[in-house]
């Protein structure tokens, strides 16, 4: 019996990739989850696993070949192939130092659990470790949280599997771990306090074990450039699993030279620093920026030099919502259990005007135009760890409640770090508030691979001239930054004008003008 290896999901909006290399040649056996070959996006390296053991009967995509989401990459032959491979790997060495550390905590009368890297949610693979809230030594109850993690986009906290002491920390904080991956060993039992005195001996042994027992070969062409330049595999740190050495960790320690590799710094900043005085140097700070402010940075930077953005700018009278929701509110919130917002009316206003100008609701796939014919509402919310933009699903069929309840529960569990990488993909419009921390005007960035987004800001005060009479009206300005490419300037302004007039006659928008 045959198992295919297809190309797994790349992303979003990411439809193929390139075969960059093989690990395995035709006839080789491979075990369940061995790395098979590794592919290349546009943004990311992607490495493909063994779904079977067996042996790797037919390689269909070559190295260099271009390859689509579920295209077939080879064949692994199961059976008896795989169960012939399994023999050849027990050199039962492996196993046998994991015993004398079991049989160690087993004298003090407690077993050891590993404490792991739990599923981190949808397409994402890895985590940095942030806080650890216990030391080696420590005892531990059940659940207890241990560590947290961070990803691009959420924080997740890592509980103890078991009572007991944790008997030694693998990864410290900082370091770069993978779902599934090994966070720490835990004594379980009764007996773990006793085990504890133990545990400054071993920090050691399972670092050399963890060494000896990496059964890992770096990617051929990795090998092929370190030797082409005389650098020796200490030289290079590895990011693939496991700590294999990928074609672009040497690159980055060619660039950044060979000494340079082994500083925890992430590497060169894009623009050098100016010269620091001493006695400056020595008042700074240095902190490593987190995932998240990573992933900010490098998204950001990603749409201004991939999208054409440009802002066009209008003011609305706030005046008509601010005296409908002042006049419903208490019986609002009454039936539906939460108060009546802004952010309701501007949705509303948006999944309104976008109808009319669908551009601002579309995407650029390579020569292509994706129109899309429903509303995925990004609402941008500011939390401690950053920005984040959680997706409101269908907003344009919701009304005023739906839409007020979806904002409150998305808000709140972005607030809390709660937030799955599922909530957060998918958006085809964003409306962005700035005025909740006083902005008067900003030109917001788009949101790739989104077309438009909606920046609002602080209500003011302003003289307005209203038939003839100078009047004092609540003011605000609006921006719309949208992608110039997909987008005229018509169709622009056009928009920016319907919301303007759904906001200041919401009427319009139970009678659909």
């Amino acid at each position: 019996m045959s198992s295919e290896v297809r190309v797994p999901t790349l992303g979003e909006s990411v439809t193929e990739a390139t075969v960059a290399t093989w690990f395995k040649k035709v006839g080789d056996s491979v075990a369940v989850d061995e790395m098979l070959c590794e592919l290349e996006t546009d943004k990311v390296t992607v490495e493909v696993p063994s779904p079977a053991a067996g042996t790797l009967d037919q390689i269909v995509a070559e190295e260099g070949a271009t390859v689509g989401v579920d295209a077939l990459l080879a064949m692994v032959a199961d059976g008896a192939a795989g169960t012939e491979s399994a023999p050849a790997k027990p050199p039962a060495e492996t196993p046998a130092p994991a015993a004398p550390a079991n049989g160690a905590s087993s004298n003090g009368a407690g077993a050891s659990v590993d404490v792991m890297v739990p599923t981190l949610g949808e397409s994402v693979t890895e985590a940095t470790v942030s806080t650890w809230f216990k030391k080696a030594g420590d005892a531990v109850a059940q659940d207890e949280m241990l560590c947290e993690l961070e990803t691009d986009k959420v924080s997740v906290e890592v509980p103890a599997p078991a009572a007991g002491t944790l008997a030694e920390i693998l990864a410290a904080e900082g370091d770069t771990v993978e779902a599934g991956g090994k966070l720490a060993i835990l004594s379980a039992g009764a007996g773990a306090a006793v085990a504890a005195p133990a545990a400054p001996a071993a920090p050691e042994a399972p670092a050399a074990e963890a060494g000896k027992g990496r059964d890992v070969e770096d990617a051929p062409s990795a090998k092929k450039m370190m030797a082409e330049n005389k650098l020796a595999a200490g030289q290079v740190s590895g990011s693939g699993r496991d700590g294999r050495v990928m074609k672009e960790d040497v690159q980055k320690a060619l660039a950044a030279g060979a000494t340079a590799v082994k500083a925890p710094d992430p590497g060169p900043a894009p623009v050098p620093r100016a010269p620091v005085a001493a006695e400056d140097a020595a008042r700074e700070e240095r902190v490593k920026m987190t995932r998240l402010r990573q992933t900010i940075a490098k998204r950001l930077k990603d749409a201004q030099n991939t999208a054409a953005i440009l802002t066009t700018y209008n003011e609305v009278d706030m005046s008509a919502v601010m005296a409908l929701r002042s006049e419903y509110k208490e019986l609002f919130e009454k039936k539906h259990g939460v108060r009546v917002g802004f952010m309701s009316f501007f949705t509303k206003a948006c999944c309104h005007a976008l109808k009319e100008v669908p551009e601002v609701n579309a995407e650029i796939d390579g020569t292509d135009i994706v129109y899309k014919n429903f509303v995925h509402m990004g609402i941008a919310a500011g939390t401690p760890q950053g920005l984040v933009v959680p997706v409101i699903r269908d907003a344009d069929r919701m009304s005023f409640a739906e839409i007020e309840k979806a904002i409150a529960e998305k808000g709140k569990r972005a607030r809390d770090g709660k937030l799955s990488m599922a909530e957060m993909q998918g958006g085809t419009f964003t409306i962005s508030n700035g005025g909740v921390y006083g902005s008067l005007m900003s030109s917001p960035i788009l949101n790739p691979p989104q077309s438009g987004i909606l920046g609002m800001h602080k209500i003011q005060e302003r003289p307005m001239v209203i038939n003839g009479e100078i009047v004092v009206r609540p003011m605000m300005y609006l921006a719309l930054s949208y992608d110039h490419r997909i987008v005229d300037g018509k169709g622009a302004v056009t928009f920016l004008v319907r919301v303007k007039e759904a906001l200041e006659d919401p009427r319009r928008l139970l009678m659909d003008l």
